[in-house]
């Protein structure tokens, strides 16, 4: 009897004890919320893991702010300065779905603009090697020879009463009201982009794209003297003063385009330029188109090498 109640003493003591444990468990992890040890050995590596994820994403966002100035700097300074159109991106989809997920794309977001920044820096590098273009290429000088009694500006640019319909309009150009046959010279290196022949509207019109963003309009002319394609430079006579298409008058409509928009022709010219000065520039115009004969190769060996210089 004593073996069967020693046996029954240790099952009674092994029952309590596992009574006692389980109720201790019960009351460490259910009633005082305590982590099992494996769950506890989970939420610390995971804290570890946010604490370094937390400075990756402090180190991005002074990345980002660096970035983002640079961004600026090249849109609003080196690609304005050389008619390169801004770099824009899409903004960051953000997903807190997964922390890690989400972090890992927001680098491949950075990294992307810092790869696009870099393509960006060479495309102005390479442009800045025909900054010494640009001077000659933009529209610089009054299309006619600035002599008193040469012509008169009869319209500015901006709003005024269309003389022929008498409404309010937009005039887009500069009207330098002159004699018939007044000769008409490009402002600006650059390739002839159209020749047009009509009854109506412009009449007979020269473009002339200068490279760098910039294009003139010479329109209402008499005689063209220039084809498409043709390379021209400033001072090269490119027609006369003549009233085709809806003038009034004998006259120039010269127009100035700055990336596709009309801008003021008055700010790129000095009328008071002393005519001497322009007529030099004309002489020597004639001394070298006398020696090198003009080509209209398809649009020309300066387009060529501004096609991927800062031509839009």
């Amino acid at each position: 009897m004593s073996r069967k109640y020693a046996k029954l003493h240790t099952c009674l003591t092994a029952v309590g004890a596992a009574a006692v444990v389980a109720a201790f468990c019960w009351l460490w992890f259910v009633q005082l919320g305590n982590d099992l040890p494996k769950t506890a050995l989970l939420k610390k590596r995971n804290d570890a893991w946010q604490a370094r994820m937390g400075v990756v994403r402090h180190k991005l966002d002074i990345y980002e702010e660096s970035l983002s100035g640079i961004e600026a700097r090249n849109n609003q300074v080196y690609r304005s300065i050389f008619a390169l159109d801004p770099i824009t991106y899409e903004p960051f989809a953000d997903s807190s779905a997964n922390d890690m997920l989400a972090l890992e794309a927001r680098i491949d977001w950075v990294k992307a603009r810092l790869d696009s920044q870099v393509t960006a820096m060479g495309e102005v590098a390479k442009v800045a090697k025909t900054a010494g273009d640009m001077v000659s290429c933009i529209p610089a000088v009054p299309p006619l020879l600035p002599k008193r009694g040469n012509y008169h500006v009869s319209s500015p640019f901006g709003t005024r009463i269309d003389p022929v319909y008498g409404v309010t309009a937009r005039h887009t150009g500069q009207d330098f009201a002159a004699q018939k046959g007044t000769p008409v010279y490009a402002t600006g290196d650059g390739v002839v982009e159209k020749v047009d022949f009509k009854y109506k509207g412009y009449g007979n019109e020269v473009v002339i794209d200068h490279g760098f963003g910039y294009q003139t309009r010479y329109a209402h002319l008499s005689t063209i003297d220039v084809g498409v394609g043709q390379e021209v430079h400033r001072g090269d006579k490119i027609g006369e003063v003549g009233r085709s298409g809806k003038a009034t008058g004998p006259h120039l409509h010269y127009e100035v385009i700055y990336r596709k928009s009309p801008v003021n022709p008055v700010s790129y010219m000095d009328l008071s330029m002393p005519y001497k000065e322009y007529e030099a520039m004309i002489d020597k115009r004639r001394a070298e188109n006398s020696k090198v004969r003009p080509t209209t190769s398809t649009m020309g060996e300066r387009q060529k090498k501004q096609g991927t210089n800062g031509r839009q």
